[in-house]
């Protein structure tokens, strides 16, 4: 069985897939240059952002495995950003930003969507796809704002919220993947893996 390799920096992916019971390692990739501005993005469809994003990711990963001399791999590269009035959001740059973000989301329905793009080291498959999750917001004060921004959490994640931390509480509902919406569809994920590469989860439990 190929060894599965996760190329992301985001603790909540790493979880995600460990709770789901993969048997994976992380693969230290290079992004740099390689994530999109999701500023310059904006007037485009979201879930063509993501998936391009993944896909971008998918790329340096594999080249950073080839340097590395990986042993035969599936690579597994996500990218997730919020939607919203045809605006997309991903990491706040600073406080004020995240404000803003909050603030757009707050009393309304968003679009959460993460692309992944899977592929073999040795070139033999490759595959991407997008899973899009609606989240509805309850109003929120400008004191609720500014004490979520206080924690610190909004800032290393798409639209400047993590709805699996303290802003679940800001949440009326969801329509679709919850773990989308952390960060990594995994029931998707182990679909692909199955249908596309031969790779069952339940081989790892």
């Amino acid at each position: 069985m190929k060894k599965l390799l996760l190329a992301s920096n985001s603790p909540r992916r790493s979880e995600l897939m460990a709770r789901a019971g993969f048997d994976f390692e992380i693969l230290k990739a290079d992004f740099a240059g390689v994530e999109p501005d999701p500023a310059r993005a904006n007037g485009g469809e979201a879930a063509d952002f993501a998936r391009t994003a993944a896909e971008a990711k998918l790329d340096a990963a594999l080249v950073c495995a080839a340097a590395a001399g990986a042993a035969p791999s599936i690579i597994i590269c996500a990218d997730t950003v919020v939607s919203s009035g045809g605006r997309i959001f991903g990491k706040p740059a600073d406080a004020a930003d995240a404000r803003r973000m909050l603030s757009e989301l707050s009393g309304g329905e968003h679009e959460v969507h993460t692309g992944v793009a899977l592929g073999d080291t040795d070139g033999a498959s490759r595959q991407s796809f997008v899973e899009t999750t609606r989240v509805l917001f309850e109003p929120l004060s400008d004191e609720q704002i500014e004490a979520y921004i206080r924690t610190g959490e909004p800032f290393d994640k798409a639209g400047a919220y993590g709805i699996q931390d303290k802003a679940g509480v800001f949440v009326a509902g969801v329509r679709g993947c919850f773990a989308n919406v952390v960060g990594l569809p995994v029931a998707r994920l182990a679909m692909v893996l199955k249908e596309k590469f031969g790779v069952h989860v339940a081989d790892y439990w």
